[in-house]
């Protein structure tokens, strides 16, 4: 059992005592800790597979939302302070990436730093500058929403459901419409980016950007998909996490 911060922020779907190595995965905007839900059973059995619960959603409902990205990363690096003594992993896609980024600045300059930073679906804080707006009336959020995966159209077309799902979406467009990036600290962990080769809201070259934010290496893997791709491209992604996480658990086993 971790602290109340820890219990608070973080969705466990394995991580007994041998997990000295873990994955913490960040949702996208408007996305749940469940979403990673089904990675633990496709990921080497040493490895920790954790979620970041944000606020506003599944048993976070009544939570309040963060002020603002950074503040949200504050309080998940705050949260992640037990788990630092292990080798972790970050994950984080579109909002997600953003997030796990400025939660590996906070853990660097704790002394603290990732193993690895595990970027998808997002352009780097340097490149932030004339993006498209996400912010919007609820029926033009629900538009794009649908735009970039058919398959919610049948959960916003559920009155019931679209009003217990749209706080937390409008909360994390407004984060996300909000924050500016720009230059950061650049890490000492290797970065790895993933992308859709058609995702609309970042293209390969603007992922290769993240090159930038490190002194480490960096790889970028290109999926066939939009922005979405990492559904029908799950196993292309998790075969490329194993190829990070190996070398990480290595370090582990000859500690």
């Amino acid at each position: 059992m971790g602290s109340l911060a820890e219990e608070r922020w973080m969705r466990r779907f394995r991580d007994d005592d041998g997990c000295a190595t873990k994955l913490v995965c960040f949702p996208h905007a408007g996305g749940w800790a469940s979403a990673y839900g089904g990675w633990s059973a496709r990921l080497p059995s040493d490895v920790g597979v954790l979620a970041v619960r944000y606020p506003g959603r599944e048993d976070r409902l009544g939570d309040p939302f963060p002020a603002g990205l950074e503040a949200l990363a504050d309080e998940v690096a705050e949260a992640l302070d037990g788990l630092s003594r292990h080798r972790l992993v970050l994950f984080g896609h579109s909002m997600g990436a953003s997030v796990a980024h400025e939660v590996a600045v906070r853990l660097h300059e704790l002394g603290r730093p990732p193993a690895a930073l595990c970027v998808s679906g997002r352009r780097p804080p340097q490149l932030l500058a004339g993006r498209r707006r996400l912010s919007g009336t609820d029926e033009e959020i629900v538009e794009g929403l649908v735009r970039f995966d058919e398959s919610r159209a049948a959960v916003f077309a559920e009155p019931e459901l679209r009003e217990v799902l749209m706080p937390a979406i409008r909360a994390d467009y407004r984060m996300v419409d909000a924050y500016d990036g720009g230059d950061r600290p650049r890490l000492d962990c290797p970065v790895y980016g993933y992308t859709g080769a058609d995702d609309c809201e970042v293209t390969p070259e603007q992922m290769r950007g993240w090159a930038d934010v490190t002194k480490g290496a960096f790889r970028l893997l290109v999926l066939p998909g939009g922005h979405f791709y990492l559904r029908a491209e799950e196993p292309a992604v998790l075969a490329g996490l194993r190829d990070v996480l190996r070398p990480v658990r290595n370090l582990v086993e000859n500690a």
